[in-house]
């Protein structure tokens, strides 16, 4: 059974990793946007807020499934096919950008506003404010949404693997489902909860020690 789990395990790694990096790379200058943009922010900008707000919520409430049908054609112009691990890897950047830039926005809503008044005070710019200070006492929350955002990708990933995606969400369709192999069923789905487990424990580990610099 190993053949058969191994390469579905390595595809399952690849578009999880590969899509939380695009997602972290993406999702968090717009959570940083529509923090600094809102009311009670460095620069209250309504008119950005309000769009910036309005294109996460929509992006946050259609279902990855639906999603991963309907960006088809954006899919193959990013990566010239609609199936396989790479066209997977679209929809789930897609699908959790939003998620994401949302966590960092209310993370760093966390952060005292002294912190931010005195570095104002101190002459320091927006960019500076947002750079040296609402980033760095915001990392161990940013680390820790970002784990569950990973966990979320590990879920969505499996989702796609019922259209042709690859990964361990593929094999157990097409092994445990179709053929009613239960062995390899049961397989996948220990598979997964050990990479979540995995992932989730790495996470907090890391926020750990954020925690206590």
């Amino acid at each position: 059974m190993w053949p058969l789990l191994w390469p579905a395990l390595q595809d399952t790694l690849k578009m999880v990793l590969i899509s939380t990096a695009f997602i972290a790379l993406l999702g968090t200058p717009l959570g940083v946007l529509l923090h600094v943009s809102s009311p009670r922010g460095l620069k209250p900008l309504r008119s950005v807020s309000g769009l910036l707000s309005t294109v996460v919520g929509i992006g946050r409430s259609v279902p990855f499934i639906v999603l991963l049908a309907a960006i088809i054609p954006f899919t193959r112009l990013v990566v010239g096919t609609s199936l396989g691990t790479n066209a997977v890897i679209v929809p789930l950047v897609v699908a959790l950008v939003p998620f994401y830039a949302r966590v960092v926005q209310q993370t760093l809503r966390e952060v005292p506003g002294e912190l931010v008044e005195m570095a104002r005070a101190a002459g320091g710019s927006r960019t500076q404010t947002v750079l040296k200070v609402l980033l760095p006492e915001a990392l161990p929350g940013l680390v820790g949404g970002l784990t569950i955002t990973l966990v979320a990708v590990v879920g969505f990933s499996a989702m796609g693997g019922a259209v042709g995606g690859g990964g361990l969400g593929e094999l157990a369709i097409d092994y445990g489902y179709n053929r009613f192999d239960g062995n390899v069923m049961l397989a996948t789905v220990v598979l997964l909860v050990v990479v979540v487990q995995l992932f989730q424990l790495l996470g907090d580990l890391a926020v750990r020690r954020l925690s206590h610099r």
